[in-house]
């Protein structure tokens, strides 16, 4: 079933959980043939560095990890929040495969024809 949809995160290790549903449910869209993005603001905006996911694995979850390489290669889209970004002063020559550093109209902009969303 075509269309788009949208996965917000922001929490990061301060809510391993949520971070981890978000991903599970960005993967489900991709799969459903979705034009998927997440958006990754506030604390969720860490996940876009390579290596800070690789220690968090959630109990009955794949390692978030696996599941964030799973979503860029099979399409999704990692949005990543700059205001958010630059606040965190992250390093954009470390962003994690998928992810692109936007401002807020670029969100708008996709999901501008009544894209359904979730946040986490």
């Amino acid at each position: 079933m075509p269309g788009k949809f949208v996965v917000s995160i922001s929490c990061a290790k301060n809510d391993t959980d949520k971070a981890t549903v978000g991903f599970v449910i960005a993967n489900a869209a991709v799969a459903s043939d979705k034009e998927t993005v997440v958006f990754l603001s506030i604390e969720g905006t860490r996940l876009s560095q390579k290596g800070y996911s690789d220690d968090i694995h959630e109990a009955g979850f794949a390692p978030l990890k696996e599941l964030m390489s799973a979503f860029a290669a099979a399409g999704g889209t990692i949005y990543v929040c700059s205001p958010c970004f630059k606040k965190r002063s992250l390093d954009e020559n470390n962003l994690v495969d998928g992810a692109k550093i936007v401002g807020g109209a670029k969100l708008v902009e996709f999901m501008g024809e009544g894209a359904p969303s979730v946040s986490y």
